[in-house]
């Protein structure tokens, strides 16, 4: 066992602010409060930028004034994370309106099929993201990207889709985020065309887990906690619905940890996904988890509170989610071939045999073309490509044999392999 540090060195990003954006936040801190997050101002705004008017179904306005309220009140924000926090919300508006505009326009969108997608999930950092962006690779399987999430509209047609001009505009923002953390770069790599988490599309019904990931808003998160989730898988179908309507899609490759939390929902809009859940030791992934949340949140705020990180995303928001999918799994509400597992270490020591493994149970072809892309993609991004990501357990100040034990159960029954001592 290694001599335990402080959580405050895994939390704590405040020393790696660029020097611009210190002299940024410092100058612009006595306009910042002209920078509105009021509701009112930002839907007039999404208005008179779209020209239209319909937002479609009014249930998101409720989680939205609870958000914005706990933005001013709870966040902390800087100049730089006020403008961004507006900006945010101005885009999930204006797309709001967008949406709902093309789908009158088109209604033949609706009736697009969203055939059998597959849903990658498992606790964050359990290698999700990088089983997606290697599945990705097959031409047969349509993967959501960075630009498509954060403007779906026009809908994107197949002649311009490589250089749409909506990729640049993304890869601007994205390559914001390490801008203001540098250590970022070393935790998850950001680009126009890197895949998106179905959070950046659900988080237009303004609820789930996206925007309490973004900024501490303790206050919002409790009033969603409870919200039926629906609404947010509707927007979500709509949005796949309108990007592959004249786009190549036989199946989409999808992912966001958060889906364990609503799967009941999930399955009732999509009665026919595929489940693909990732594995790895809980402990070693819970120092990762919390770094990666306090360097986003340490984007937008000037003071951070490292306990209200813990309770979001801490021991006692993994065991749940666990617990809750071997339940759901075990009571048969759901056929058992409809899911598949993939263990971390396997990815890792043999990634193309695992992937081969997913598409074994799921009975479709794995061309010699999508293993070669799969295998250069691999090849090109070697793991530490952007530097390496430092955490431990034992900064959380956790006793080891209790966090252990919680999870005993579900890694005896996934053959999880033990990576903290």
């Amino acid at each position: 066992m290694t001599e335990a540090g402080d959580i405050r060195d895994l939390t704590d990003f405040s020393k790696s602010r660029p020097l611009w954006l210190r002299a940024f936040n410092a100058v612009a801190k006595p306009f910042a409060g002209g920078v509105r997050l009021d509701e009112e101002g930002l839907l007039a705004a999404a208005r008179r930028r779209t020209g239209l008017r319909d937002f479609g179904s009014d249930d998101f306005l409720e989680p939205l004034g609870a958000f914005l309220r706990s933005l001013d009140e709870e966040a902390h924000l800087t100049p730089m994370g006020r403008i961004l926090a507006r900006r945010d919300v101005f885009v999930l508006l204006c797309n709001r309106l967008q949406i709902a505009e093309t789908l009158k326009r088109h209604p033949e969108i609706a009736r697009q099929e969203v055939r059998e997608p597959l849903f990658i999930v498992g606790l964050s950092r359990s290698g999700t993201s990088i089983l997606h962006e290697v599945m990705a690779q097959d031409p047969g399987l349509r993967s959501l990207e960075t630009w498509e999430a954060r403007y779906p509209c026009p809908p994107p047609e197949q002649a311009s889709y490589a250089r749409d001009p909506r990729i640049r505009k993304a890869h601007f923002e994205a390559r914001l985020w390490p801008a203001l953390v540098p250590p970022y770069e070393s935790m998850h790599e950001m680009g126009g065309r890197i895949q998106a988490e179905c959070g950046d599309i659900t988080a237009h019904a303004f609820i789930g887990d996206r925007l309490p990931a973004l900024h501490q808003v303790p206050s919002y998160a409790a009033f969603i906690a409870e919200r039926e989730m629906r609404p947010a898988y509707e927007i979500h179908k709509q949005i796949l619905q309108i990007l592959q309507w004249k786009t190549r899609c036989d199946r989409w490759v999808l992912k966001a940890p958060a889906h364990m939390n609503w799967m009941d929902t999930l399955f009732s809009v999509y009665p026919d996904a595929r489940i693909v859940q990732t594995h790895r030791d809980p402990l070693q992934i819970m120092g990762s988890t919390l770094s990666l949340i306090a360097a986003i949140i340490w984007m937008r705020a000037d003071a951070v509170n490292r306990e209200l990180i813990e309770l979001a995303f801490g021991p006692a928001y993994y065991a749940p989610q666990l617990e809750n999918m071997m339940k759901l799994r075990d009571s048969g509400r759901y056929p058992e071939e409809r899911f598949f597992d993939v263990r971390f270490r396997d990815m890792m020591t043999d990634p193309i045999g695992t992937i081969a493994g997913v598409y074994r149970h799921f009975g479709w072809e794995y061309g010699e073309d999508a293993r070669a892309r799969m295998r250069g993609y691999l090849d090109a991004k070697p793991r530490g490509k952007f530097g390496k990501h430092f955490y431990s357990f034992h900064d959380l100040g956790l006793d080891l044999a209790t966090e252990r034990a919680r999870y005993a159960v579900y890694q005896e029954r996934y053959g999880v392999v033990s990576e903290v001592e």
